[in-house]
């Protein structure tokens, strides 16, 4: 089959690509808020830039807006939307009450699909609000009965399933904080994380299927279950085998099926009272250093944000659906979840994507006439490179909006998207962070789409380029900042009682202003551009990666004394993650060692953790301080010259840069790609 359309690859930065219909824009919910601004608030603003430059000018009447437009309500009033308006510290809402599952089963549409489901081990499927309601009152009602109170942590170690759907919904319902690891994540990975944060219940299945292979994690989920002294229950979810039984642990144990049977409901269920900044969930950002940040959030700013990007960035509402391919490890996952505040359905998928056909989310799509479809420009690559035309395979008219995420996406990706699923669609490219479990730059349906090009900044989020001196600036490539506070900015870090960890994570560049670390293009019209990370965390396939984690497991081995990786982001939406390894004396870095590298990294993170090339080095460099160089290193390997990437009097050993300098005058990001 031929690839992608004749004169795709020719498509320029910024050219014109899409521009809604009338019909199209007139029925967004951008427009419907504009019209409901301006009849019910006395706000007369023309379009979407107005309607941004309004939200970041009086943030606190723009939220309190949002609050009455979804019709919110609380049983104790809230004395002010927002109090000390300062980064960190701001508080929102104080007073009122407000339970994220709550709002989402309030919306329930009784007899409609809520969830749509695939997956490799457990088939095709759907689950009704009926349904859905139901087993979540039920799995409620069973935390509740096993001595689960408000605070208390519920952890998954789930595949991308309506169980997980339910068990994060369920805890929410009863002030418990939820967090998850996905099951392809290794136990010390696991580990890492969940022991920061003293769980109470873990929901656990016996496994996942991915590529056709099966993957038994009953050895690890054993191993979890032990390291974690707090913990009381563990539910096991057979999910490759029906008929697979708890593992023998030290906390007690519980079948899936005993907590939502089928012939049993709860009626009369309460949702408990959550404060607006009562805690959510935990979910982790890694950094460079250390064990993975827990970044706390709260019910009332995650329903408040996700209400609005979801309603006004997704332009989602009753009978459309949204995908995104994820797995329960990325806040990409919470999102999709999150999409059911909108009466939406959400479409899940557990697999490999290209399993048993390169096409298999296409086929996934159409069956389920998903209308807004989510993936990453390194799966349109690859669409491309296998000469793969959805549009010629499938029944696609349903999906009226595509988002690429993850990575920056290419014009040439975008130009593909319009050839290759059909010419009518509302193409957008976001970028936020698990930070905020939002988008600080994203889509608005009223907006023309420009290759290369994200539409627009979302609505609330005072995002600006900021140059060295913190100066904002238009047209050019600056410091993704955000100078007012957003309710689902973090509530804190999990153990971090001073705050001292969420500050320098955030605010130690620009006192007050939140520091993103990507950078970041304005452009005179509000379009945006990413350019990558502005720091050294590892961005693999959309999924943030601290090289801490591939430190700590290459740096085990005996015959390594050290290493350092970077991960760069190529034209097309492709990377390349390559390891450089000094072994110890008497050790060649040869197959033998680079297949235990990978194993071990795949066995004790994930997948995503494994590089893409090892190379053999005789230095590591490290600053005078003692940090590894990672962003001088991932700057020379994309080809900035020395002088800008590196001050060498500030390293240890300055000849130690210099293998680097030269590997990058060797490799373009072609060569790189194909090496």
């Amino acid at each position: 089959m031929n690839h992608s359309v004749e004169g795709t690859a020719m498509v320029n930065d910024n050219d014109l690509l899409w521009t809604p219909s009338a019909a199209f824009a007139e029925a967004s919910n951008v427009t419907r808020l504009l019209d409901w601004l301006r009849t019910e608030r006395g706000v007369d603003l023309a379009d979407y830039p107005q309607l941004w430059q309004w939200s970041v000018d009086d943030i606190a009447a723009f939220w309190e807006a949002l609050w009455d437009y979804f019709g919110f309500t609380s049983p104790t009033p809230y004395s002010a939307v927002l109090t000390n308006p300062v980064m960190p510290g701001a508080q929102w809402f104080v007073g009122a009450q407000i339970n994220y599952a709550e709002q989402i089963l309030r919306r329930a549409r009784p007899g409609e699909t809520a969830i749509h489901f695939r997956s490799e081990a457990a088939g095709a499927g759907s689950l009704t609000w009926d349904e859905l309601g139901r087993q979540v009152r039920c799995v409620a009602s069973w935390l509740r009965g096993a001595g689960v109170e408000p605070g208390d942590r519920v952890v998954s170690y789930l595949p991308n399933s309506p169980q997980a759907v339910v068990a994060l919904l369920a805890t929410a319902a009863v002030g418990a904080i939820w967090s998850s690891c996905s099951p392809d994540f290794g136990q010390h990975s696991v580990l890492d994380r969940f022991q920061q944060i003293g769980p109470k219940v873990l929901f656990a299945a016996d496994g996942y299927r991915y590529g056709g292979r099966d993957f038994d994690r009953r050895v690890e989920t054993a191993g979890i279950v032990d390291a974690l002294p707090d913990l009381q229950w563990y539910v096991h979810v057979p999910y490759l085998d029906e008929a697979s039984a708890p593992v023998a642990t030290s906390a007690a144990s519980v079948l899936w099926s005993e907590l939502a049977p089928a012939d049993v409901d709860r009626p009369d269920f309460s949702f408990t009272p959550t404060e607006f900044d009562h805690p959510l969930w935990i979910v982790y950002s890694s950094g460079t250093t250390g064990l993975p940040k827990p970044i706390v959030h709260g019910h009332g700013g995650i329903t408040l944000e996700m209400s609005k990007l979801l309603h006004f960035h997704f332009d989602l509402r009753p009978g459309k659906s949204m995908f995104f391919f994820s797995t329960t490890g990325w806040v990409m996952w919470n999102i999709v979840v999150s999409s059911l505040l909108t009466g939406a359905a959400a479409v899940l998928y557990d697999g490999n994507p290209t399993h048993p056909d390169p096409d298999a989310l296409w086929r996934m799509a159409a069956e389920t006439g998903t209308t807004f479809f989510g993936t990453s420009p390194s799966y349109i690559g690859l669409m491309d490179k296998e000469g793969i035309s959805p549009r010629n395979r499938y029944d696609l008219s349903k999906i009226s909006g595509i988002m690429l995420g993850g990575s920056p996406a290419s014009p040439e990706a975008m130009a593909w998207c319009y050839a290759n699923i059909h010419d009518d669609i509302w193409l957008t490219s976001q970028s936020g962070g698990t930070d905020i479990a939002s988008a600080f730059v994203g889509a608005a349906p009223t907006l023309p789409v420009h290759a290369g090009w994200i539409q627009c900044r979302t609505l609330g989020a005072d995002v600006h380029a900021y140059s060295e001196d913190g100066r904002a600036m238009i047209g050019e490539v600056g410091e993704l900042v955000v100078r007012q506070p957003m309710p689902s900015m973090p509530l804190y870090f999990w153990n971090d009682h001073d705050g001292a960890r969420y500050r320098a994570s955030y605010f130690d560049e620009f006192p007050g202003v939140w520091t993103h670390g990507d950078h970041l293009t304005i452009n005179d019209l509000g379009e945006c551009q990413i350019h990558g990370r502005s720091d050294s965390t590892l961005n693999r396939f959309g999924v943030r990666i601290g090289t801490a984690e591939v430190y700590r497991t290459v740096e085990a081995l005996d015959e390594v004394d050290d290493s350092l990786v970077v991960c760069l982001n190529l034209p097309g939406g492709g990377f390349f993650m390559p390891l450089f390894v000094k072994p110890a004396s008497g050790v060649d870095v040869d197959d033998a060692l680079i297949n235990t590298i990978a194993e071990r990294l795949r066995a004790e993170n994930s997948p995503r953790h494994v590089p893409d090339r090892v190379y053999r080095v005789d230095h590591i460099p490290y600053t005078l301080t003692g940090k590894k160089m990672e962003v001088p290193v991932r700057k020379l390997l994309l080809g900035v010259p020395v002088a800008k990437a590196a001050n060498r009097d500030s390293m240890a050993d300055p000849a130690a840069l210099d293998f680097y300098v030269e590997f990058g005058s060797r490799h373009s990001d072609y060569e790189l790609e194909k090496s």
